[in-house]
């Protein structure tokens, strides 16, 4: 592994006092932080801090081996760093992995404006709704939706997924309209057949409700879903950038309106941080900035209700 990138690891966690806190302060997993730290410790061959539930310190060898890592890091800042890349020089291909929804609400007035931004470079979007092995894939960076996320991959938090349940009018014509979560467990719902039977999870003014909803049509594929949706297959649960339309021309409508589905994360996921192309830092630093200042983006999210 890379020293110098070990020691760095070090000295982040004996100033943030966590291993977790070094973790987000470096943008890299918690368990490569781990594994840095367990490297330091074996090419040091002594332990280099007391672990406790609730604390880590310094042993009387990991002081002084602390010092010498603040030497050496203070040495590697003095080395000449690679200059700012040049957006009209700047050439590359960058593999992307996003699901379709995603993809076709948001990085689709994403990536244009950036290859506008570099006009030299080139992305390959490979549309699944899967989580991609991205080594064996050959992907650079998934962006995905999801409150679970992978230990072992660096992740970028980039915005946040809010969603809504809406059905059609079809649907609903001579049924009892759902007013709380717990109705929709009797109801035909449309799922996402990777979860097994759905767990929808709510809150209304900071309390938390959850109901299993189950249906006849389940798919991995949430376009599909509001499709389905449209032509009065069931409820669904839908990424509101997905049906923002649908809704405003009435084609669905939206049911428990007070209660807020439970908001999921979209994540730029890549593999590691060391040794990272020029190219694959400008998408990330593109993508970032895009998603905290695109009118188009914050106008979405200011409709979905945040």
């Amino acid at each position: 592994m890379d020293r110098l990138t070990a020691v760095q690891v070090f000295i982040s966690i004996v100033e943030q006092g966590s291993m977790s806190a070094a973790a987000d302060k470096l943008d890299m997993s918690r368990a490569m932080v781990t594994r840095y730290l367990s490297e330091m410790e074996q090419w040091a061959g002594v332990r280099l801090l007391n672990r406790t539930t609730r604390r880590l310190s310094l042993t009387s060898a990991g002081e002084g081996v602390y010092q010498q890592a603040l030497k050496l890091n203070i040495l590697s800042q003095m080395l000449p760093v690679q200059q700012k890349h040049d957006a009209n020089k700047l050439t590359g291909l960058v593999r992307i992995s996003c699901a379709q929804s995603l993809a076709s609400e948001a990085l689709s007035v994403a990536i244009p404006e950036f290859l506008k931004k570099y006009p030299n470079m080139a992305i390959d979007l490979s549309i699944t709704n899967k989580a991609v092995n991205l080594v064996e894939e050959r992907i650079d960076v998934a962006i995905r939706i999801t409150n679970h996320l992978e230990p072992s991959l660096i992740a970028k938090p980039l915005s946040t997924c809010h969603s809504v349940i809406c059905a059609a009018p079809s649907f609903l014509k001579n049924k009892k309209i759902p007013t709380k979560p717990e109705d929709l467990a009797t109801q035909e719902c449309l799922t996402y057949n990777f979860f097994g039977r759905s767990l929808w999870r709510f809150e209304k003014e900071g309390e938390p409700f959850s109901v299993l909803v189950d249906g006849r049509l389940s798919a991995d594929e949430s376009v599909f879903l509001a499709q389905a949706a449209l032509n009065g297959a069931g409820i669904a649960m839908q990424p509101y950038l997905s049906v923002k339309r649908y809704l405003e021309s009435g084609a669905l409508i939206q049911l428990l309106p007070d209660y807020i589905p439970q908001p999921l994360g979209i994540y730029a996921v890549y593999t590691s941080r060391q040794n990272m192309p020029t190219s694959l830092r400008a998408v990330l630093d593109f993508l970032g900035h895009w998603f905290n200042t695109s009118e188009y983006w914050l106008s979405l999210m200011k409709q979905s209700g945040t």
